[in-house]
């Protein structure tokens, strides 16, 4: 249940009479509307108030039934209408019966001011918060006028917003009306009552633009009960007020948090899959060591065959003697103190790069957007590569001939695709094996793997907390929005056995469809 909700609930309990027990010492409703009926009698004969031409008068007929006659028609059964029952000491009227409803008028704006000149002027929602009213225009040619004491509520655009009126007097706009019940029924009971019937009020809006009319506020009903019970209502309402605040702070706090706890669980297990901590080590399991060698052989055979470059930088990341070291060149360096953390012995750390054929960001044509055409070669931005795969439904298009001049940044079934920059960068997918021709911009950084067997385990890696902290760790650039070829070629690997590899992510994907599913 929501805060609400919950505010719902017991709101309708009080309209219903459940909320405080009845005092069977209290003067009845019906008493209290017979004195209601002599004082707008008064007002009538005083000028103050129009009379109003179809009078409503609710009883209860020998049948225990509820009957209305209106001005001098037959009394009619209205059984249907009555929402729910009430306690004998309560009776049903019309607010036509007990209030009066000043409506609002708009003023062009050289009738009002800001300058405090005049009274305030009131002109729609804007104007109450929280209850209270907020003044910031004046004006001196005031027509629809709303009293201390009135409860305003807006009727046009936002409605049902409500305020107790603590100006002596304001003027109020089209937006607004005021409802002035007299000294026989409690304001405050009239705005409880109010606020359950907000969203009927809304239903009935007949406009497109949504709006309350006098008439649907006039005709509708409302429970009434004697004077004294009122007070209770009111003073065990706002006693509970508090609570329901504290119980809508604390379930949007849990609500918030059951959004955010599965993606920071999703994160936590990889972070642990990432480190060998996730699923048990298998001693038959070929070690990543010689995973690595074969990846070596192919990446050379590549080489010799004219299709890629030789690395001048090559790492060759190896253990000895319990420590770490790295061949380039000729030089071996020991790395222990830069490893982030420690990993099972089958496995091992090579860089990005000793994986890869390819890495490399792609560019964008010049001539801006006016390049792109409506059909031709996909070209895919930062904004089409998200963590669970490619968005294509904005994609871009470049002709043939665009695409024949950026060659290097084609993209091939099977790559991962990095962003690099901006405010999406570190998002990362992997390209469909069954992808068509396609080209990228400067913002997104393409990994080709020498083996497309492990590119699962590679995008893990990189979407993982690990990769993503370095990511923002070593940006370049005065306003640090970017990550270069060289930083992420140097990022550091935990390669575990292929066979781990497949456990681990069809553990973690297992995990994962269980978060989502909650």
């Amino acid at each position: 249940m929501t805060g609400q909700q919950l505010k719902n609930s017991i709101l309708q309990m009080a309209v219903q009479g459940k909320l405080v027990p009845q005092n069977p010492n209290d003067e009845p409703a019906s008493v209290l509307l017979e004195r209601i009926r002599k004082e707008k009698e008064q007002l009538i004969k005083e000028g103050k108030i129009k009379r109003e031409k179809n009078l409503s008068y609710i009883f209860r007929g020998a049948d225990n039934l509820p009957y209305e006659k209106v001005g001098k028609n037959e009394p009619v059964c209205i059984a249907d209408e009555v929402p729910f029952e009430i306690p004998d000491t309560w009776e049903w009227v019309r607010f036509s019966a007990v209030i009066e409803l000043q409506s609002g008028q708009d003023m062009t704006p050289d009738k009002y001011n800001s300058a405090k000149q005049g009274i305030p002027y009131l002109t729609g929602a804007s104007n109450i918060e929280n209850e209270k009213v907020i003044i910031n225009r004046w004006t001196e040619y005031g027509k629809a006028f709303a009293y201390k004491g009135d409860l305003l509520i807006t009727c046009k655009g936002t409605i049902g917003t409500m305020a107790i009126l603590e100006e002596n007097q304001v003027h109020i706009a089209r937006q607004i009306m005021a409802i002035r019940s007299g000294n026989l029924i409690k304001i405050e009971y009239i705005q409880l009552v109010l606020e359950t019937l907000v969203a009927s009020l809304k239903a009935a809006a007949k406009s497109m633009i949504p709006g309350v009319s006098r008439e649907d506020i006039l005709s509708s009903l409302l429970p009434l009960p004697p004077y004294n019970e009122q007070s209770k209502i009111i003073a065990f309402f706002k006693s509970v007020t508090p609570f329901i605040d504290e119980y809508s702070k604390k379930e949007s706090q849990l609500q918030n948090l059951n959004c955010v706890f599965p993606e920071l669980l999703k994160k936590s297990i990889l972070q642990e899959a990432v480190q060998g901590k996730l699923v048990p080590q298998d001693p038959a399991d070929e070690p990543a060591s010689v995973l690595l060698k074969r990846i070596r052989s192919e990446k050379e055979q590549l080489i010799k065959a004219g299709k890629i470059k030789r690395d001048k930088h090559e790492s060759v990341i190896f253990r000895r003697d319990n420590s770490h070291y790295e061949k380039r060149g000729s030089e071996e360096v020991c790395i222990d103190e830069e490893l982030p953390f420690d990993i099972p012995e089958n496995w091992s750390w090579c860089r990005l790069s000793e994986l890869c054929t390819k890495i490399g960001a792609g560019s964008t044509p010049t001539g801006g957007k006016a390049v792109y055409v409506s059909e031709g070669i996909k070209f895919i931005r930062s904004q089409n590569v998200y963590n669970d795969g490619l968005r294509l439904n904005d994609i871009a298009y470049i002709t043939v001939e665009t695409n024949s001049k950026k060659l290097g940044s084609i993209v091939q079934a099977k790559d991962i695709l990095l962003n690099i920059t901006g405010g999406s960068i570190g998002r990362c997918a992997i390209v469909p094996d069954d992808f068509d021709i396609a080209n990228v911009n400067q913002h997104v950084m393409i990994i080709r793997l020498v083996d497309p067997a492990i590119r699962q385990w590679t995008h893990a890696i990189l979407i993982s907390e690990y990769i993503q902290n370095l990511i923002m760790d070593v940006q370049v650039g005065v306003s640090r929005e970017g990550l270069s070829a060289t930083k992420l070629m140097n990022f550091l690997i935990p390669l575990p056995p292929i066979c781990e590899q497949n456990r681990v992510l069809d553990l973690c994907a297992n995990i994962s469809n269980r978060l989502s599913s909650l």
